[in-house]
């Protein structure tokens, strides 16, 4: 049986042709109740709109890019990811992902490529700043540019960020407050070739530790930077199991690297919170299950947050707030206790 035109489905949902154009290619502007049955119907019918031709008609390719600095594995991108699918997909739009765009190579093969092909309506960037040649490059593809927790909001059309910054002072300061005071911040080593809004998170640590010392605290602090990669929470272990005196309190710059420490530290006799305190940062998965007092980000209302905003700006709108950032919140778990010195 030959495949039913889109005017059969009009007829048969008792809809406009438009209403059942509208509802491939722009459902929010269609009620759920007929969305629903236009679906049914053209499910029935075995109907598809041509994607093809919707994009000649309409100059749109409905795919946007997602870049990462990481691969999509990580708690952060995957959260991300499916903040962005969850808006992007009901709207008709494939995602294109671009990940590891953390060396001069991939940066490079990307942002001269893309303004190129010119095969998408906007591009998401996770976690790292544009310098102003990749900025110069990626307006050649005349599309908005959407950036996502990143350090900067200087060539973006809009943002949605963590302020990471913030967010590791609330934490330290946690830690200070409670009588802590030999204070270590366990962190990857900032990548040469990239501006990652993570390391703002030492800054952060920095800043507290100085406040508090300014203020007549008397603590001292170090900052463990580690090499980046598969090894750096092994390598936080060894840094930490080095020094000349063991801290009662370790700030780590993510879940990721705090959960492998509480573990692996407890086979060398350090235990949590008996002997230190510890807090993360992202309450990412398995944070609660090892009951890890952490700073709470949410990576997937961000992704959300995003994409909401790239449609608008796709669809010629102006946004009234499109740079907005966010506060980590505190989660005081089981990991972290007073220390009486």
């Amino acid at each position: 049986m030959a495949k039913a035109d889109i005017h059969a489905v009009a007829k048969a949902a008792g809809v406009s042709i438009s209403t059942v154009s509208r509802t491939f290619t722009r459902p929010e502007l269609v009620s759920a109740k007929t969305r629903s049955k236009v679906l049914e119907v053209a499910d029935r019918l075995d109907f598809n709109i041509s994607r093809s031709a919707t994009a000649l008609k309409s100059g749109q390719t409905y795919r946007v890019a997602l870049l990462m600095n990481e691969e999509i594995t990580s708690w952060f991108n995957t959260e991300v990811f499916a903040g962005i699918e969850s808006v992007m997909h009901p709207a008709g739009y494939d995602i294109s992902l671009f990940q590891h765009i953390d060396t001069s190579a991939n940066r490079h093969d990307f942002f001269t490529n893309l303004p190129i092909r010119r095969n998408v309506d906007a591009v998401f960037v996770a976690s790292f700043a544009v310098d102003p040649h990749e900025v110069e490059q990626l307006r050649r593809t005349r599309v908005p540019i959407i950036g996502i927790s990143t350090p900067s909001e200087d060539g973006f059309d809009a943002t949605i960020s963590i302020d990471d910054e913030q967010g590791m002072y609330k934490a330290t300061q946690y830690m200070i407050n409670l009588g802590h005071r030999r204070i270590v911040y366990t962190c990857s080593q900032a990548a040469e070739t990239m501006h990652a809004s993570i390391d703002a998170r030492a800054q952060g640590f920095i800043r507290a530790c100085e406040d508090a010392q300014g203020k007549g605290a008397d603590i001292i602090w170090q900052v463990l930077p580690v090499p980046r990669g598969p090894e750096f929470a092994d390598s936080a272990l060894a840094a930490l199991l080095t020094l000349d005196q063991f801290p009662d309190a370790i700030c780590c710059q993510m879940d990721m690297m705090a959960i492998p420490l509480v573990l692996k530290l407890g086979k060398y006799g350090h235990v949590a919170p008996r002997d230190y305190s510890i807090i993360g940062f992202d309450d990412s998965i398995y944070a609660d299950t090892l009951n890890l007092a952490t700073m709470r980000q949410n990576p997937y209302d961000m992704g959300r947050r995003a994409a909401v905003k790239a449609l608008r700006l796709i669809g010629g709108e102006t946004l009234d707030n499109p740079h907005e950032t966010v506060e980590a919140q505190l989660i005081p778990r089981g990991t972290v206790t007073p220390f009486a010195g």
